[in-house]
């Protein structure tokens, strides 16, 4: 089972293979990024649990890519562990103020990082800030983000749902359940991408609940991308006899068969021009009430 997702942002071959071999024997999934811009390419496409952040490298410098990291809502939250071949004070305090939350120096002893990215994955599940399956931000995270919706203009929720998992994962098993969660966080962070800022905001409520925070003109064709691009792919998930007839079947309690719907997605929309909400629970009660709405009209239709 995969314990987290590393990036490694190094130029050096000899470091970054040692990482990516070593990380990778110790059941974590590793990605290495050559230089700044493409660690902040990866990000975007899928989220990491830690990042390990070389400060000299051949592009922009580690500062700044720990400064975009930080600048955007949607990796703001992702425990970064600078590298440097320097131990001095100066660089240590650089690092800290742009919210850098550890420090390796090179060279440095294996297991030593290792006991560093555990803590740094444990410590955000345990502050409640990060899903581990997803990497999304959770919990407080999300609470600061609908917060802020009251003093707030013109913005929109997408309350997302995964429709059917309950069936896929009784027939594929919570692996291949974990990878639809996986891939269902890139959907939606692409949707971001496409139609949306860098502003935007999305998150793992809990279990297949998902949420995006944008504004109200961004809303509708962030909808229409995320619902398509799921639709479109998520039959890869399935074996081809199930993709072609369009279902599943399941053993019921007395041993018969019953047919169970493919996956997708239920996606309600709430505004900041539909009522005048009190507080953040209405919002979302507001927002599930719309998915209920949607998964009904979804499950009416032949």
């Amino acid at each position: 089972m995969e314990k987290g997702r590393i990036l490694v942002v190094e130029d050096d071959p000899d470091i970054s293979n040692l990482l990516r071999i070593f990380f990778d024997s110790q059941g974590f999934k590793v990605t290495v990024a050559p230089n700044g811009r493409e660690a902040l390419q990866v990000c975007r496409r899928d989220l990491p649990n830690v990042i390990i952040l070389d400060i000299q490298l051949p592009d922009i410098d580690g500062y700044e890519v720990c400064s975009r990291l930080r600048a955007n809502l949607r990796t703001s939250h992702i425990p970064i562990l600078f590298v440097t071949q320097r131990d001095e004070r100066h660089d240590k305090i650089q690092g800290l103020e742009l919210g850098a939350d550890d420090y390796i120096t090179k060279p440095f002893d294996i297991d030593e990082v290792k006991l560093r990215v555990q803590n740094a994955i444990k410590r955000a599940q345990w502050e409640n800030l990060t899903n581990p399956t997803t990497g999304l931000p959770s919990g407080k995270l999300i609470e600061e983000q609908l917060r802020q919706l009251m003093i707030r203009d013109s913005w929109a929720i997408l309350f997302v749902g995964i429709l059917h998992i309950e069936s896929f994962y009784e027939a594929y098993g919570f692996v291949a359940g974990d990878d639809v969660f996986r891939f269902a966080t890139m959907v939606l962070n692409d949707g971001i991408e496409q139609k949306g800022t860098a502003n935007d905001f999305v998150g793992h409520v809990s279990a297949d609940d998902f949420i995006i925070v944008t504004d109200q003109a961004h809303a509708p064709g962030m909808l229409e991308y995320i619902t398509q691009r799921f639709k479109n792919e998520v039959g890869t998930f399935y074996s081809f006899r199930d993709r072609e007839r369009g279902y599943i079947l399941l053993k019921d309690k007395s041993g018969g068969e019953r047919q169970a719907p493919l996956m997708a997605l239920a996606v309600g929309v709430v505004t900041s021009e539909m009522a005048q909400f009190a507080d953040i629970r209405e919002i979302t009660e507001s927002a599930a009430a719309e998915r209920r709405k949607v998964a009904q009209a979804l499950a009416a239709q032949p």
